[in-house]
């Protein structure tokens, strides 16, 4: 049984939203809207969309400390599932010249009336800047995962490189994905981002892998793909 059904969904972010507007009445909101275009929607290894494109796009509002925002995206897992929609808020900040995040995210798929995809993730992450280099971590923790997998935990490690040339910065990460039924597998992934000045487009081109070596299992092999994404 899931933890949070659709209608609790909702009305959770109708309470968050109440509740910035409320907030934003002593501190003003901040808004921001993007939409991307991606050639493969590759998540922690595994493709999305069965190597084929997607279309994404969403909303984030930040009153303070405090974020909360939605996401969507088409996948395609071989059945009748044909969206994915991220409801998402928590509290950012920075101590000691650390940046951190503590929030939860909640993953909806549609149709998926008879499927056990929907699940919560409980999220914490860090980071702190040296110089061009900002280095950090982040720890998902799911009490009843996607699928057939209950408790799952997901733990990454990731950098960024702002390089001398304007707009163009280079970043990676390695986590490793546990779960209670599936085998548990390792994934990196390695690319560049280019802002175009002047411009909301931002251009990121990436290779992504894992360490699940089976054949009937296409979806985590290594493959490059690239995102054009705007932010408004």
């Amino acid at each position: 049984m899931k933890l949070f059904t659709a209608s609790a969904l909702a009305g959770a972010a109708a309470l968050a939203l109440m509740a910035s507007a409320g907030a934003a009445s002593a501190q003003d909101a901040t808004v921001t809207v993007n939409a991307a275009v991606t050639s493969d929607y590759v998540f922690r290894g595994f493709s999305q969309t069965d190597e084929s494109p997607a279309v994404q796009a969403g909303v984030d509002v930040t009153v303070g400390s405090f974020y909360a925002g939605a996401w969507a995206s088409n996948v395609d897992f071989g059945d009748n599932t044909e969206a994915e929609i991220d409801v998402y808020g928590g509290f950012r900040g920075e101590t000691a010249g650390y940046a951190w995040d503590v929030g939860v995210v909640t993953y909806l798929y549609a149709p998926g009336a008879n499927q056990d995809y929907d699940y919560v993730e409980l999220k914490l992450a860090g980071s702190r800047a040296f110089g061009p280099v900002t280095a950090g971590a982040a720890v998902y923790f799911s009490p009843d995962f996607f699928g057939a997998d209950k408790n799952a935990t997901y733990a990454e490690l990731n950098a960024a490189y702002a390089t001398s040339i304007t707009g163009l910065s280079v970043s990676g990460a390695i986590g490793e994905q546990w779960l209670d039924v599936s085998d548990d597998y390792a994934t990196w992934n390695l690319g560049a981002t280019y802002a175009f000045a002047g411009t909301p487009l931002a251009l990121d081109v990436r290779y992504s892998d894992t360490d699940v070596d089976n054949p009937a299992i296409p979806a985590s092999d290594g493959r490059i793909f690239a995102t054009l994404k705007a932010t408004f």
